[in-house]
């Protein structure tokens, strides 16, 4: 690819020097701009023959054709001038030819490239394959200034005619070794044709904003461009009368730019994209001619107009070449090839006369200095640069759009027309359906809002056969005036459900007329257990604020009568008894019953037991903390176990931090920790998961960038420091790389034993390491998520999601398109430290897996320290068992320290591997 691109260059920097010269040395600088606008209604045909055949043959056909076609063109100028029959037609069409063969030969090598390399590979290798093009620039501006000084500019489109027939075998090979073993592309080629074949490229380019900005942005740089070219010819023109010493002049200035183009391809190109992104590399050339421009204001002189046409000749094909080319990257292969052809040919070709004609107009009509052109340069270059601040936005989405494109189905793109229905109406309908599921997600929804206009439905809903939607309908009545619908409620007193009738009751004590006294007088002693149990639970609740309360209806007796009758067997009557008793006790606040709670945590009832993690929760007393912590390790009891917890305030948040130092929970029950914290959704809930961060296990820190996501996205008054994520995100990615170093460390002792194992104990050592590898992989996969979600918390959460899930697809065009969308999202030092790690996680070519992220293979005692002080106590396990089966002597002084450490199981397994090491009977 770099040699065919080498010698495409230097052909067009051979035959431009010469036929420009002819052209000047002929005609004069002021038929440019006629020559400008052929080439811009010749484009237009061009284009749509090019199109038609694309659609007709494959891009190699094509490309030899057009290849065959001015190689013979170029033979046949060498003739004329050799016979001197050279007229001002055949200079203009040579002109024409020229223009047409810059464009088109070089728009048929970045397409092959595009279909060549992936975003990842173009990224890493346009620099150097565009270093082959401005080495092409150099060779061929060079050895023009030989050939026309010592035989003529014959002799120069001889050598341009046979160098570009040596492209065809070139070209052949690159088809074969790559494009034919890649038949995906094939498939593609076919499918754009036979979709596309009736789609014109001005249909495709105005249907896509990236397209339209990359179309007007080529455009605008043509122009900008030509008008530059003009000065400098014509500045030219005047300073040197003689033909072949102007052509030399050109030669030699055009080579000197591509010097300079080359140096900053080997060692300015691909730094500066990788730190600042497409988007920014694309600013340096129109920011460099404004300054020139404005320097040129000031010291009208060829001088500058020759720094300004080298910060164009060179920038343009260094630096700007290669954020174009990687600008359309994300555009899906079924359209690249016609949209990029149609770029790079008939907007290029069509700016090229817009130029000739604004020239024209300027110099022929208005008569105006050749300098005013500078000013109008200058306004180009404005609107240059805002339509590149506009690409950057287009670029992101046509690689979120690439990227869901390669994991969707087209059934799930499918949209279907909908009636939207306003959210009042949209309720209204929930509510007044007989579906008991939807009506109380809605009710949930709507506990923290008072919307008067849904009153009425949800007074019918104390008409629901579901007596849970009654519930939950009263529930919603204490946000409305005081007794609304209170003749309803009083009659659902009487339903046989204790929730329900404890609900009623509640609102009645709260929403009637009839004091205390009398509501406690009419229930408490009710022959309805249904009733007088919710009775007492309203007693226990209003006795928390009246102590005198409490003594007149003694509470306390009724409280252990109750008990005492319930823990008999005949006493037991109802669960639902027992569950309303424990929350009575829970708000009575008499600690002498809590071991009925106790009790009851270890009921085999889950009904029941829901209710003990309840009261346990309403009572805040640390006796229940541990038990509750336990629960959190069942998916069944999760929720109520956190909803109890809750209830301790901020102040549990300190002992979780203590529990996850001390390592002494399971890891069923740690890992659930970041989710208590959460539920607070306060800044101190945001400040303590910041500080689980520091954990020591994986798993726990990736809950906690969950936890911190949700409260991100559901509070937005929160504020979450960007600087302490990003501490937070590099240490994370310093983990995943000591994690790889350590794997790779252990396959290496792996191959080793398993290449001559002597004994048993070798197979042992040798599972205990896979074992470890194991774990250690698993732990690469939660520490990556663990790094998407805190990135997702700093940038838009769907642009990480969507990247997220094309760095795991199977399909490696996702992927791809993921990683290049990141290398341009992330900034600075993340990218740095992040993108190499993604890159890696992608990357199926081993040989490239070192060079990417400067593995360090680390002798085995080494990597066993680091990780017994840095991980967790899973990996503290597998690392004794370790050191166990390698029965060295030497580890005894490493592992000492967990002989004390507050983990039971380490602590056991610490004092077991001492002792086999220090076993003298052995």
């Amino acid at each position: 690819m770099q040699l065919y691109i080498f010698i495409i260059i230097s052909v067009l920097l051979i035959v431009k020097p010469t036929v420009n010269a002819l052209f000047l040395n002929r005609l004069g600088a002021e038929q440019l701009p006629y020559g400008y606008l052929l080439v811009a209604l010749v484009a237009v045909l061009t284009t749509f023959l090019y199109n038609k055949a694309i659609r007709e043959f494959s891009l190699l056909k094509v490309t030899i054709t057009t290849l065959v076609f001015f190689s013979l063109g170029f033979l046949a100028l060498s003739a004329v001038l050799h016979f001197n029959v050279l007229s001002n037609w055949v200079l203009y069409l040579y002109y024409l030819g020229i223009s047409l063969f810059a464009v088109i030969a070089t728009s048929q090598f970045w397409i092959l490239a595009n279909m060549v390399f992936n975003a990842r590979e173009a990224k890493r290798l346009f620099g150097f394959i565009g270093a082959g093009a401005i080495a092409g620039g150099i060779f061929g501006g060079y050895l023009t200034s030989i050939i026309v000084s010592s035989y003529g500019n014959k002799a120069a489109m001889f050598t341009a005619a046979l160098l570009i027939i040596c492209c065809i075998p070139i070209l052949r090979k690159i088809w074969k070794l790559r494009i034919l073993k890649m038949n995906i592309f094939i498939r593609r080629q076919r499918k754009y044709n036979d979709n596309n074949a009736q789609s014109s490229s001005i249909k495709i380019i105005s249907q896509s904003k990236h397209l339209t900005y990359l179309a007007l942005i080529t455009g605008i740089s043509v122009i900008v461009a030509k008008l530059v070219d003009f000065q400098f010819s014509d500045f030219a023109n005047k300073a040197i009368q003689d033909t072949n010493e102007l052509a030399s002049f050109f030669g030699f200035w055009f080579s000197t730019f591509n010097v300079i183009a080359l140096a900053l391809q080997l060692f300015i190109t691909n730094r500066f994209l990788s730190r600042f992104g497409v988007s920014t590399t694309l600013l340096v050339l129109p920011l460099g001619i404004a300054l020139g421009c404005l320097l040129f204001l000031t010291f009208p002189e060829l001088w500058v107009l020759v720094i300004i046409k080298g910060i164009d000749g060179s920038f343009k094909q260094s630096l700007n070449k290669a954020a174009v080319e990687l600008s359309i990257m994300p555009i899906p292969y079924n359209i690249k090839n016609q949209a990029k052809s149609f770029i790079d040919v008939a907007v290029d070709s069509v700016a090229t006369g817009i130029a000739g004609f604004m020239l024209i107009f300027l110099i022929k009509k208005l008569e105006l200095s050749t300098s005013y052109i500078t000013v109008i340069v200058i306004l180009f270059v404005f609107i240059w640069i805002v339509l590149i601040y506009r690409l950057r936005e287009a670029y992101f989405n046509s690689f979120r759009t690439n990227i869901q494109r390669t994991l969707v189905s087209k059934d799930d793109n499918v949209k279907r027309n909908k009636s939207y229905e306003t959210t009042i109406v949209a309720a209204r309908r929930i509510l007044n359906a007989e579906k008991s599921q939807d009506i109380l997600s809605l009710l949930e929804q709507l506990s923290d809002y008072k919307l008067m206009a849904l009153k009425s439905s949800i007074i019918n809903l104390l008409e629901h056969p579901s007596h849970q939607v009654k519930a939950e309908a009263i529930k919603q009545l204490f946000k409305y005036d005081r007794g609304t619908a209170i003749e309803k409620v009083e009659a659902l007193v009487y339903e046989k459900d204790d929730d329900l009738v404890y609900t009623a009751l509640d609102y009645i004590i709260h929403h009637s007329d009839s004091n205390a006294n009398h509501f406690f007088d009419k229930y408490l002693n009710h022959d309805i257990d249904y009733i007088s149990n919710a009775a007492l639970l309203c007693l226990a609740k209003e006795a928390e604020q009246n102590t005198k309360l409490s003594e007149k209806y003694d509470l306390n007796k009724r409280i252990d009568d109750r008990v005492r009758a319930l823990n008999t067997p005949e006493g037991f009557s109802r669960k639902e008894a027992v569950a309303e008793l424990l929350i009575t006790i829970a708000y009575s606040g008499i600690q002498k019953y809590y071991t009925f709670i106790t009790v009851h945590l270890n009921n085999r009832d889950p009904y029941i037991v829901k209710h003990a993690i309840k009261a346990a929760g309403i009572t805040a007393n640390e006796r229940f903390i541990e038990n509750l912590l336990e629960y959190l390790a069942d998916k069944e009891y999760r929720r109520a176990a956190i909803k109890a917890l809750k209830h301790y305030g901020s102040s549990i948040t300190k002992n979780i931090l203590v529990y996850d130092k001390s390592e002494v929970l399971r890891d069923n029950v740690k890992q659930q920790l970041p989710k208590v914290v959460q539920s607070f959704r306060t800044q101190n809930a945001v400040q303590v998961l910041l500080q689980l961060l520091n954990s020591n296990d994986v798993i726990i820190r990736l809950q906690v960038s969950r936890s911190l996501l949700k409260l991100k996205a559901r509070n937005e008054n929160l504020y979450f420091n960007k600087r302490i994520l990003k501490r937070e995100i590099i240490k994370e990615s310093k983990y995943y790389k000591d994690t790889i170093d350590a794997i790779f460390s252990i396959q290496k002792d792996i191959k080793n034993t398993a290449l001559k194992p002597k004994n048993d104990n070798d197979i042992e050592v040798l599972i205990a390491r896979e074992s470890l590898t194991d774990v250690l992989e698993e732990q690469l996969e939660t520490s990556l998520n663990c790094i998407f979600k805190l990135l997702s918390i700093i940038y838009d959460e769907a642009d990480i999601k969507v990247s997220y899930s094309g760095v795991l697809s199977d399909v490696s065009e996702a992927k791809v398109n993921a990683l290049e969308f990141l290398d341009n999202l992330l900034k600075s030092q993340l990218k740095t430290k992040v993108l190499p790690l993604i890159e890696y996680a992608i990357m199926e070519e081993e040989d490239l897996l070192s060079a990417v992220l400067k593995i360090k293979t680390l002798p085995e005692k080494v990597y066993i320290s680091r990780l017994l002080r840095k991980r967790g106590k899973r990996i503290k396990l597998e690392l004794l068992h370790l050191i166990k089966v390698l029965d060295d002597k030497s580890y005894v002084a490493l592992i000492t320290p967990l002989k004390n450490h507050l983990n039971k199981e380490v602590k056991y397994f610490a004092h077991d591997t001492i002792e086999s090491l220090t076993d003298v009977r052995r």
